[in-house]
Formats: C-alpha cells, structure tokens, sequence
C-alpha cells in the first residue's frame, strides 16, 4: 500500500536533514561534545540561566554575547573555555574567577559544547494558573497610609536574594524588602505613582502597592520561563488601566489589567528577522509606554524589529512593525518625549523611532556595542540637546544630538565622543537640575576600573573626568573579588547620586550616595540584608522618564 505522500516527505526530510549535519559535522572535523552527568547537566542549566543566558539567549545563538552553539564552541576546546569563562573580554563579558569556583568553571566549559536544551512554552492556561491577586483592588488603601515621601523612594534590586529593597531616599532607611522574582531587571511606575510593577529573570512580576501602610506584593503573575521587561498604560484615559511584560522566554509579550496583572492578550514575537531569515527566540528585550499616543514601544532583540503596540482597542489589537537593526536591547526617550533610542548594540548602532509618525527616524553607526540603560539626556554646550550612551565594547561614552527642529545639521549624528575609564559601561546618568554626568564600567574585567566611575562637567565636556573609586570609599571588608560599581541613579532633586556596588552573594555590599555637586561621599548604606545590590529606581524620576 502506497504510503500517504506526507509521511514520504517526511522521512525524506529526516534522512536529508541527518545526511546534512553528517556532512557539516565532517566537514568542520568537530570533536564529540565532552560526557556529563544529570547532575553536571543541571548544574551547568542553572549558571547558564542566572548568569549567561541575557547576553547568549536560551537557544545560545547569541546576541549581546557571541553564538556558544556546539559548533562554535567545539573548536574552542575546553581548555580555551576554562579561560575565556575565567577571565573575561574585553568585549564586556566579565572574569568569572570571583563569580563561580574552579570546578563550576570546568562544568560551564563543558556544557556549553552540548547542545542546548529548548525549554517549554507558557501560555495563557498556565499564565493564569501562576496568577495570584493577593490583595483584591477594593481591600486596597484609599489614600497614602504612610508618611514616607514616596518621590523620594528607591527601588533597589538586591538581584542574587529574588527582593527588592524599598529604600526612604531622605532618611537612607530601609522601609520594606519585598520578596520578589530572581534578579529583578528592572522596576516600573504606574503613571498615578502609586504601584510599581518589578520583572524577575525568572519571569515573575510583581505589584508593590506604595500606598500600605508598609509597602507590598499585592499580585503577581508568571509571564514567562525568562523576562526581563514590563512598563504600564500611560497615556491619557488610560493610566494604570494596563500593564505589560515582555519575555525572553517564550519570546512573547503580555498584555494584563494594570492594577491585578489579570492576563488578557498574549502576543508572540517569534518571526522573521530584518535579514529575511527565520529566528526561533526573539526576545523582548525592552518596553517603554508614550504619553503622545496609546502605544507601548516594544523592541525585540533578534529581529531587530521595533513594534509600536497600539493598546486602545486589545481586541482588535494593532501592531505597527519598524524594521531597525539587530540585536535590540536597551533606550530611552530624548527629552522631548516623542523620539526613543534604542541601542541595537551587537550591530553596533543607535535606532531612532519617531513615535508621533509611527516610523524610523535614523540609524547611528557608533563604537562597538552600545548600551545605554535608558540613556542621558542634557544640552550640549556646542551641539544642543543631546541623548548619551556608553558601550560595552568601546571606552567611550557616545552624544548623539537629537533636535531636528531646532539643531537639524547635529540631529541623529554622533556629535562627541568623550573618553572613558574603559570598556564594560553599564550605565550613564544625568538630571535636569545636575551639571554632571556620571558613567559606570562594571562589565570591565580590570578591578579599579570596575569598582570606579567617571564624572564629567557638562559645562566643560573636553575636560578629563573625576574618576572615584567607590569601593574604596565604601569601607567594606578588603578582598580579591571586585565590587563592581554599578547603576549610578539620581534622587528626585537631583543633587544625590547613589550608586550600587556589587560583590558576592557571600560578602558585604553597599550603596554608596555622592553629593552630586561637590563629588563627595555623603554616606554609605549598610546592612546586612543588602545582598548583591543592582539597579536602583527613584520612584519620581522612574515615574515621568527621567534620565
């Protein structure tokens, strides 16, 4: 009997596609991937998600970080692993010597010459069931139960304990430590101010209400294996009416009711890239909402497409697609609101979307690897306003102008370079009410340079800047292990500037506050619950986009 004609192409396809990974496998002449245990295998799962899998993507085909796909890293060996994984590069991956021991070392290099476990989806079914609506809207307070200056409250990521630490900006106190997903990416304010909406790497989001008495987890949701984004509706009519998170994996985004995280839409990003191929994980790598428009800016790593998610009708939802560059990851707005810039930074390029037109504005060729966090915004001296980034692949910190109206011969063009301390930038930051800018080098693998930043004088961009090295001011235990200086993060007035410094999950860190006018350390925030400190969100400035 004649076998249907599907089955036929399919046992073609099957014998064609070993035949071909035969020939490939003799062609590159590639070694046998190194034998594992089940335990080695799930340990070597485990460091690849908490510390490798943002920069190299679940599947390893790379991004941010280079493609660690067997047949890349075969040819590597295993000896050339243990020292890549050991010392870092100069391209912004960091020594992991004082991160994992030598044997954790041993197993990374192993594993990573096996091919890639593909996870599991998430959808709706199990989205839902992950729900929880701990305190209901109408149990919620109906005013401000406590008296802390909520414009004034940080919220700080202590990344390797899955909290967030809510910190009195005024008084330096701890107010609350809120149990939250593992290594919290980012924090997000409701537009009222009043809710701020934590993303876990795990992909648990989390609803602090700000009004209790003692701030807390009134919902949360599971949206995904591996998240990293999740921003709020914030244009007129529509404040705090939705919420929505983007995740790693499955590449997708999740539109939810903004006050319980309901579940409501969800959307994949799986597609086709702006070279015409077929990815399998597109992640979403950053949202941001605009206040011109009911859209939420949503950009997706691998494709290097940038959506415009109009939100206004969610059952007939439309999608605007902006084709833009590989591999997108982190921006910001210009200081106009109505222009965002967004690193797409394995391609070594800024995008410009202009969101009042709907399309892109320009492509910025720049040094290697751009990241800028949501960026700087300030006025340029010479140039006019312009929008700021550091890299993680280059020691200098980009201005690109960003006035078309009023500066168009400087509008979308790399306008200054100003020389840093080094490559592995993180971060740059500046207030409208400050005359500095302050950078970060976190990802560098030189230790003082690490554990140091760098000030300039706006008024004076040629002059060197004031490097500090924060650790040594900190006062914390000496050791071989760097505490990474990270996340320089302004107050609401603008003349604090606290920035985290980040050591083990087994030493003593800190969040070290300058005067942002004289430069000098005004005090150090200690305790013994402020593990691995990270990002650090001022509610106010989070709120309305400043940076």
């Amino acid at each position: 009997m004649r076998k249907p004609l599907f089955a036929m192409s399919a046992m073609a396809f099957a014998v064609a596609g070993a035949v071909n990974v035969a020939f490939a496998q003799q062609a590159q002449e590639l070694p046998p991937p190194p034998a594992m245990s089940a335990e080695e295998k799930a340990t070597g799962s485990r460091i690849f998600f908490e510390r490798c899998a943002g920069c190299h993507g679940v599947l390893r085909k790379g991004a941010t970080g280079k493609n660690l796909e067997p047949k890349n890293t075969l040819k590597l060996g295993q000896n050339r692993l243990e020292k890549i994984i050991t010392l870092g590069t100069e391209g912004g991956m960091v020594n992991f010597d004082d991160i994992l021991t030598k044997e954790e070392i041993v197993t990374m290099a192993r594993y990573i010459q096996n091919t890639p476990d593909v996870p599991p989806e998430w959808g709706m079914k199990d989205m839902t069931a992950s729900w929880k609506l701990i305190v209901p809207v109408d149990q919620r307070p109906k005013k401000q139960m406590n008296k802390f200056n909520l414009k004034n409250m940080f919220s700080v990521t202590l990344r390797d304990t899955g909290e967030v630490a809510l910190i009195d900006g005024d008084t330096k106190d701890i107010r609350s430590i809120v149990k939250t997903g593992y290594a919290v990416h980012i924090s997000r304010l409701s537009k009222s101010g009043r809710y701020v909406y934590v993303i876990g790497r795990d992909g648990r989001l989390s609803l602090i209400d700000l009004w209790m008495e003692k701030p807390a987890v009134v919902a949360e949701i599971k949206v995904g294996l591996d998240a990293r984004s999740v921003d709020t509706s914030k244009f007129k009519g529509f404040e705090d009416k939705y919420a929505i998170a983007g995740s790693y994996w499955p590449p997708q985004y999740v539109i939810m009711e903004g006050d319980t995280l309901k579940p409501l839409k969800i959307m994949s990003t799986r597609g086709i890239t702006v070279d015409g191929e077929y990815h399998p994980e597109p992640r979403v790598a950053s949202i941001v909402s605009s206040e011109i428009k009911p859209e939420w800016v949503v950009n997706v790593k691998e494709t290097g497409q940038i959506l415009l998610v109009d939100y206004s009708d969610i059952k007939n939802l439309k999608v605007t697609t902006i084709e833009s560059a590989k591999f997108l990851h982190d921006g910001g707005w210009d200081a106009s609101k109505r222009y965002f810039l967004v690193a797409a930074n394995a391609s070594h390029k800024i995008a410009v979307v202009d969101t009042r037109e709907g399309k892109l504005a320009a492509l910025v060729d720049t040094k290697k690897i751009p990241h800028p966090g949501r960026g700087a915004n300030f006025k340029h001296p010479k140039y006019g306003p312009v929008w700021a980034t550091g890299h993680l692949g280059a020691d200098v910190i980009t201005l690109i102008g960003t006035d078309p109206a009023k500066n168009k011969q400087n509008a979308w063009k790399v306008v200054q370079e100003l020389k840093h301390i080094g490559a592995g930038n993180l971060f740059v930051k500046t207030h409208p009410k400050s005359k500095n800018l302050w950078a970060d080098a976190p990802q560098n693998p030189e230790k003082d340079v690490a554990e140091s930043v760098a000030v300039w004088d706006l008024n004076d961009l040629d002059k060197a800047p004031e490097v500090i090295n924060v650790a040594k001011l900190a006062g914390l235990p000496e050791s071989k292990a760097i505490k990474r200086a990270v996340h320089p993060e302004y107050n609401d007035r603008g003349d604090e500037v606290w920035v985290s410094l980040w050591a083990g999950k087994t030493e003593p860190s800190a969040i070290v506050v300058f005067d942002d006018k004289t430069r000098k350390l005004k005090t150090v925030i200690k305790d013994p619950k402020m593990i691995t400190p990270t990002g650090k969100f001022n509610v106010y400035n989070t709120q309305h986009d400043i940076y």
